[in-house]
């Protein structure tokens, strides 16, 4: 009788985050995992972190690969940057493991943002500060200035700048008073974060008028993991 050949199933998926203390936080991002378990049941999803939670990326990728399996690991982040490129890209080194592209830029982003404009009450004749957490990396500046691009194309409201916790643009505070001596209405926070957390709540003091929820959850979130999951398992060897 012929024994039939092995047949893997489907690489793992593993959704690295930055980490964080927030519960809220916490809970938002495992919400899109929990997302992405709901609209694929055959998928082995698994939870990484490059900093404050456990596990770190690298021990859950050796897990997720051992005895012969292969993972593709997602950043649930915005943009790239140090974590990216170098915590997440050094732990599927010489591992039968890929890292995909981050979740931005995408235009889903873009109408997510618009969305979370329009439910803090943002209108016209407002100032729009995106603010993201901000890197040094010029792939990460490059992807919010796309995002921002998209959101200009879309919001029929006043101006939108960048502020930025760290990096090329200037910082959030600074890019907010900047909005307001333009002598526009009022000044909007678009926070441009997954979570609440450390960021967040520094944006909620940076001296807008209004600062929107973060990101997630949101079902385009699962969209878009799920998307760049596919495009990195394409990219296993066969």
């Amino acid at each position: 009788m012929a024994i039939a050949a092995f047949r893997p199933g489907p690489p793992v998926l593993v959704g690295c985050s930055h980490g964080t203390d927030s519960p809220a936080g916490r809970n938002a991002i495992r919400a899109i995992l929990a997302g992405v378990r709901q609209a694929r049941p055959d998928l082995d999803v698994r939870e990484a972190f490059v900093d404050v939670q456990q596990p770190k990326v690298a021990d859950a990728v050796a897990a997720a690969v051992a005895g012969g399996g292969v993972a593709v690991v997602v950043p649930l982040m915005l943009s790239g940057g140090y974590h990216v490129h170098v915590d997440i890209e050094s732990a599927v080194a010489g591992r039968s493991a890929v890292k995909s592209a981050t979740l931005g830029p995408d235009a889903r982003l873009v109408q997510l943002l618009l969305d979370r404009l329009r439910d803090a009450g943002a209108g016209p004749g407002d100032a729009i500060v995106l603010a993201g957490a901000g890197s040094t990396d010029a792939r990460a500046t490059a992807a919010v200035e796309e995002i921002t691009a998209g959101l200009r194309a879309v919001w029929a409201g006043g101006p939108i700048t960048i502020g930025a916790g760290a990096g090329a643009f200037p910082r959030v505070p600074d890019a907010v008073a900047a909005a307001r001596a333009t002598g526009l209405r009022r000044v909007v926070i678009a926070s441009y974060v997954l979570a609440e957390g450390f960021f967040h709540d520094r944006l909620l003091t940076a001296g807008a008028d209004l600062v929107t929820a973060p990101l997630a959850p949101d079902r385009r979130l699962v969209e878009i993991t799920l998307d760049r999951y596919a495009t990195g398992a394409r990219q296993l060897p066969s």
